[in-house]
């Protein structure tokens, strides 16, 4: 297991191409996380067009500043999700601050109250896109599929101890979507923002 203050080396390296310059890392950064950027950025907002726009924004700042990244910090996916929830909270609250002006009824604890639930949901969706497969699977068989953890296991083809332990474990990572203290929990995730 690697130390807590050893990011992993493509994280390292990406950081270092992107910091010299080079397109090409730029296109692999997209490649590996413009679906995870969009479905957050989708997830907070509500709109298909505003999440391609926050999507632009958070690769542009990617290739504009690429020192504000220090893999000491953490992976280099748990930052690229915290900017987009931060720059996707931020539109959403010029956004509806701006209808509140215009007297589009509403009010701010409903505008907080909204970024809260948007921020608990992306979230919830990073969770389960960042949790290992085997747990991921599971908890798709048992929750969409409607499978009791006996038919999880011979769809996995593994124990029904073992089908359960994923099961608990990825509803214990789903938890803390409420909890943005809670370990590995990527700053400004879940809560006030």
């Amino acid at each position: 297991m690697a130390k807590k203050d050893a990011p992993p080396r493509w994280d390292r390296k990406m950081q270092q191409r992107l910091a010299r310059g080079e397109a090409a890392a730029l296109g692999e950064l997209y490649d590996r996380f413009a679906s995870l950027v969009h479905g957050l950025a989708h997830r907070v907002l509500g709109d298909e067009h505003a999440a391609d726009g926050i999507t632009r924004d958070v690769f542009a700042h990617v290739w504009e500043h690429p020192e504000a990244y220090d893999p000491r910090e953490g992976p280099l996916r748990t930052w690229v999700a915290t900017l987009t929830h931060r720059l996707a909270v931020q539109r959403l609250r010029a956004t509806e601050t701006a209808a509140l002006a215009r007297g589009s009824g509403g009010s701010a604890e409903e505008l907080e109250r909204r970024v809260r639930r948007a921020s608990v949901a992306a979230r919830a969706d990073y969770i389960v896109t960042s949790m290992p497969a085997p747990l991921r699977a599971a908890l798709d068989l048992a929750y969409f599929q409607r499978r009791d953890y006996r038919q999880t296991a011979a769809d996995l083809g593994v124990t029904e101890d073992e089908a359960r332990r994923r099961l608990r474990l990825g509803l214990q990572l789903l938890s803390t979507a409420h909890d943005t203290g809670a370990p590995g929990a990527p700053p400004g995730f879940g809560g006030a923002v």
